[in-house]
């Protein structure tokens, strides 16, 4: 989400993005590779680099304003909810 957040700015090289989320390149490279591959992500050469940007930025960022929105009506319950991270893997399967 951090790199598509990014991205609804604009075409990024993947050292940009890195640098601004401080993340390794290689951990950007992997990610950016899935969501080209999910198709959420494009990229196109600039010489021996690549730009990479959203498929749909309209959309992701009507995403992004929306769970801002829904966050700030909740406030701080998500993250103190009780039952956060404790679902367990019998519980998944039912």
């Amino acid at each position: 989400m951090a790199i598509m957040q990014h991205l609804v700015q604009g075409e990024h090289r993947v050292g940009e993005i890195a640098a601004h989320l401080d993340l390794a390149q290689s951990t950007v490279s992997k990610h950016l590779a899935c969501l080209k591959e999910c198709g959420l992500v494009t990229s196109r050469p600039q010489g021996r680099a690549s730009l990479f940007s959203l498929t749909h930025p309209d959309e992701v960022l009507a995403l992004l304003e929306a769970a801002e929105a829904l966050l700030a009506l909740t406030g701080d319950a998500v993250a103190l909810c009780p039952r956060y991270g404790t679902t367990t893997t019998q519980e998944l399967q039912s």
